[in-house]
């Protein structure tokens, strides 16, 4: 009970924090509100600029993206376990504890939550971030003292708009490099709606506890997922050689078949390599993937076509892009010759769409070759769909477009039998890899391609 007062005090003198949406999201976006002094917020008066706030391209650093999760619509196995799905809303009342892993480190950072697939505005009610208990992801408690409000245009109460993103003020924080980072959601009236978005395959286990728990160390009793809802990314304040690499993928990037709370997708494996060297220790990795992804047509998530505006050209401080996509678009296409070569023939058209794009932005590009699927229920019994990989893949080593080639295939395939996967890296399905098998996909990368001569 004395939780609940507490927060109908809080809420009462926030009242001015339901300001018109567009001028709060317009403020929180430009960067031009910073983080409020401790007690600030609770008279809802606007923050005064943090001076790292007031440019995003200075002399001294910018915003460059340290994590990110690929938004997509929630599929009704992946809702809230009960009981945070009603029959018309979801989190209700509601507090939501998620840790993310990081790439580059910093002293400042940002938020982004997405409402993009909401069927309705997202009232966040207060955020917070804080170090995740024994530095570990997939914890429900938090480092004591470590927390720290999160506002949005100066304000900690705000509404995200049905189909829009939020950005947070800067959060004053050091942030080591490889670090969780907990970050923790307070929904007094929820979403009304059970359309929302997330990021299913987050291999990240969620707290979920009704009430407001948000200042809670620990999460006793919560009821547990293994998905990101509302999160979508996560920004530094870096030095002007920071700089973020994209892996745009499907579920062989987003880990299925890795450990959960273990970050050992190949993504994740490629970011150690990186930050063990001096001279690219400053490049973030950062993994928009989601599992059932094509490039070509709606899958799991928007194909890759089209959502290449938002998950790669608006990210902050992306200068690389890894292309590593299309298994989905083979496996689900007709089995006829035809068909074999149609869409071998479209996909490489995708390639070149992406990359004149990415091109425009002076991002370069590299192509990653697709990976066995010989074994799974993609390979079918005349081999069109191992045609059509063929095809893809000679093209992308000798086609000319991308700036330059990653050989997946060649440290996955199994060398006796190249249709397949290596049996040491199989996790049974023959498509996807075990954790051994994602450490070679990341050791295949060639690291030249991260330092100062390849940019």
């Amino acid at each position: 009970m004395e939780r609940r007062t507490r927060h109908e005090r809080r809420r009462t003198k926030r009242a001015p924090a339901r300001v018109a949406l567009a001028a709060a999201l317009a403020a929180a976006t430009a960067g031009c509100a910073a983080h409020p002094a401790p007690g600030a917020h609770d008279g809802g008066a606007p923050a005064a600029p943090h001076p790292a706030a007031t440019t995003t391209a200075t002399a001294n650093g910018h915003w460059v993206d340290t994590w990110t999760s690929m938004p997509q619509l929630t599929e009704p196995g992946n809702m809230p376990p009960a009981p945070f799905t009603g029959t018309d809303h979801v989190f209700r009342n509601a507090t939501l504890r998620q840790t993310v892993h990081v790439g580059v480190g910093g002293r400042q950072v940002r938020l982004r939550l997405s409402n993009a697939f909401g069927g309705a505005d997202l009232p966040v009610t207060e955020v917070s971030v804080a170090r995740p208990a024994g530095g570990k992801a997939g914890t429900g408690a938090i480092v004591p003292g470590s927390a720290r409000p999160v506002a949005f245009g100066g304000q900690r109460g705000f509404v995200v708009p049905q189909g829009a993103q939020a950005v947070s003020d800067p959060i004053d924080l050091d942030l080591r490099p490889g670090a969780d980072l907990t970050v923790t959601l307070y929904l007094a009236d929820g979403q009304a709606s059970t359309a929302l978005t997330s990021h299913p395959g987050s291999r990240t286990t969620s707290y979920m506890a009704a009430g407001d728990h948000l200042d809670d160390t620990d999460l006793t009793g919560a009821v547990t997922a293994d998905h990101w809802y509302f999160l979508s990314g996560l920004e530094v304040w870096s030095k002007r050689s920071a700089s973020a690499a994209v892996v745009l993928g499907d579920s062989l990037s987003d880990g299925r078949g890795s450990t959960t709370n273990g970050n050992d997708r190949w993504p994740d494996r490629l970011q150690e390599r990186l930050r063990a060297r001096p001279a690219t220790a400053d490049i973030a990795v950062v993994n928009q993937a989601a599992g059932g992804n094509r490039v070509l047509h709606d899958g799991l998530g928007p194909n890759a076509l089209a959502r290449l505006d938002r998950d790669v050209l608006a990210q902050s401080g992306v200068d690389r892009l890894i292309v590593f996509e299309g298994v989905n678009d083979i496996g689900t296409a007709g089995t006829t010759p035809a068909a074999s070569r149609r869409i071998a023939a479209d996909l490489i058209g995708a390639y070149r769409q992406i990359v004149t794009r990415a091109h425009a932005r002076g991002i370069r590009v590299y192509g990653a070759t697709l990976t066995p699927f010989g074994g799974n229920a993609y390979d079918d019994p005349a081999g069109a769909h191992e045609a059509a990989r063929q095809t893809v893949n000679r093209w992308i080593r000798t086609g000319g477009w991308f700036d330059a080639v990653i050989d997946l295939d060649r440290a996955a395939r199994d060398p006796d039998d190249p249709r397949r996967l290596l049996p040491a890296y199989d996790t049974g399905d023959h498509l996807h890899l075990d954790p051994t098998g994602y450490r070679a996909l990341a050791n295949a990368v060639p690291l030249g391609l991260f330092e100062e001569g390849a940019r």
